[in-house]
């Protein structure tokens, strides 16, 4: 595997306004994801964890330009993609696709499969109507179908096969990088292993580099080399997978791994149970937005916002637990005092 960042995403920010009153004035906004930087490497996965509304699916969204960053840096394959003009950005994304969250709603029930395999090549201008064809029929075979399916329409798939039918639309153009959202969510249990280990064989198989956001931490485990966890619009810890699974540093970390399940019934495990509510992220707490529910808070929590900065080795968090952090941060609370 090359070490070579394929992706570089910095101090992306999206906010929503909030508007009210007959004008639409707006008077504030929501922090869907605020300040979040990461990089990822050529041929690796990248899993993005947290609860639901943590921003998570907004970054995927960004890092495609689906939804427009309120500030930021998102650098793909050396281009800056937030300064790209919309027709740059369509050809660009002949490189970054995505697999969506629901199989259901993201394929058109009027449109055959061949149809829908058929459109991105079109779109960006690949191939003839006869290539195209014999395509459609290759892909829907690599990932597990059979080439008669072309003709079929989506109503007469399972779950499992719709998803499949995703993650071929999103190989058609031979794309270097692809971002799945939560693409096992809305599948049976026993059917996401399957869909994983195809993931995982296609990764080698054509070099692909993923970003796998998902809500599960045993599913991400799974598949990913590096996990990045998000926190109300924050990355609050980045660590290679096996390292976080092992030593997760962050409070919110720890408590989400004490809630995955173990196949064990003889083996028991503290659960951290987390009192309260995400915070509105129109109206996060100050300093640390982890504090209100955090059971180590301490009085600095409350006032810094703590920097997501290196701890072990290609490990990072953003908690004021510790100490090498703590000293300058108390130095920056006494200096605004």
């Amino acid at each position: 595997m090359t070490t070579k960042p394929l992706l570089k995403v910095e101090g992306l920010k999206k906010y929503f306004p909030i508007k009210k009153g007959i004008l639409g004035r707006t008077v504030g906004y929501v922090k869907a994801v605020d300040d979040v930087s990461f990089y990822v490497n050529e041929g690796e996965t990248l899993g993005i964890v947290g609860e639901s509304g943590c921003g998570k699916s907004t970054t995927g969204r960004m890092l495609m330009r689906l939804l427009e960053p309120t500030e930021g840096k998102v650098e793909f394959d050396g281009k800056d993609l937030t300064s790209l003009s919309t027709e740059e950005m369509r050809k660009t994304r002949r490189d970054i696709q995505m697999v969506f969250q629901d199989p259901y709603a993201s394929l058109n029930p009027r449109h055959t499969i061949e149809k829908i395999l058929e459109e991105p090549l079109i779109v960006h201008g690949l191939d003839n109507s006869k290539e195209r064809k014999k395509k459609v029929r290759e892909f829907l075979e690599i990932v597990g179908l059979s080439a008669y399916h072309a003709k079929r329409y989506p109503h007469q798939f399972s779950g499992g096969q719709r998803q499949r039918i995703g993650i071929a639309r999103a190989l058609m153009t031979n794309p270097k990088l692809i971002i799945a959202d939560e693409p096992v969510s809305a599948l049976d249990v026993s059917i996401q292993s399957q869909v994983l280990n195809l993931m995982q064989d296609l990764q080698k198989e054509f070099n692909l580099t993923y970003i796998f956001i998902a809500h599960d931490l045993g599913v991400v485990r799974h598949i990913s080399d590096r996990v990045g966890v998000m926190y109300l619009g924050k990355m609050v810890e980045m660590a290679d997978s096996e390292q976080l699974y092992l030593k997760a540093l962050h409070p919110y970390t720890q408590a989400l791994l004490s809630a995955v399940p173990v196949p064990d019934p003889d083996f028991k495990k503290e659960q951290i149970l987390l009192e309260g509510d995400i915070p509105n992220p129109a109206n996060p707490p100050s300093g640390c937005t982890f504090h209100t529910r955090c059971p180590h808070k301490m009085e600095i929590c409350t006032k810094v916002t703590p920097r997501l900065t290196e701890h072990d080795s290609g490990h990072s968090v953003a908690c004021h637990l510790y100490s090498e952090q703590v000293d300058n941060d108390i130095k920056q609370l006494e200096g605004s005092i």
